[in-house]
């Protein structure tokens, strides 16, 4: 026994007919045609991964941890961040110390070059030394603060990095103040 169309109860058919392709994307919200070139879909594919890049970045700078690439997010990455921002670093001056040697070439003079030299080297050293310090700050702040975190050599080298960086570029932005308990 087959059903007719006139037997058939609203509950099991639809009861309206298949729209057409045309109403039913127009209904869902502009869909952009396909792509007619693979230059068109190289520039279409880099507009889209800029677009996800600028609200990572606008995420970032507002300190919405949502919107944070997957290497900030996490309380233990908050944790590192903090305990570097607690503390001012010699890491900062290891860019503005590698014009040294550069200028110092230039005036000509042999004892300024070695001057220039010596400060960029015990500038370097002294960020060395700073540097692990650091890591073992967090080291320590990591077992006691998440002993079930096994993985502390990530976080170490993320906050080496983090302590070469000028406070006021630093990304996401610095929550605590130097100085600041955490």
């Amino acid at each position: 026994m087959t059903d007719s169309p006139e037997s058939r109860s609203p509950a099991t058919g639809k009861g309206r007919p298949t729209p057409k392709r045309r109403e039913a994307q127009a209904s869902r919200g502009r869909v952009a045609p396909p792509p007619t070139s693979r230059k068109e879909a190289a520039r279409r594919l880099r507009a889209q991964n800029a677009e996800k890049r600028q609200a990572i970045r606008t995420g970032t700078k507002a300190g919405d941890e949502s919107a944070m690439m997957v290497r900030d997010r996490g309380p233990v990455r908050r944790l590192v961040r903090d305990v570097v921002d607690s503390r001012r670093h010699v890491g900062v001056l290891l860019l503005p110390a590698t014009f040294l040697p550069v200028v110092a070439n230039l005036s000509g003079s042999v004892q300024v070059r070695a001057l220039a030299t010596s400060l960029w080297l015990a500038t370097l050293l002294a960020a060395v030394f700073d540097m692990a310090i650091t890591g073992v700050v967090v080291r320590r702040r990591l077992r006691t603060d998440f002993p079930a975190e096994t993985r502390t050599r990530g976080h170490v080298g993320y906050a080496m990095v983090r302590t070469a960086q000028f406070r006021r570029f630093r990304l996401p932005p610095p929550r605590v103040k130097p100085g600041d308990p955490v």
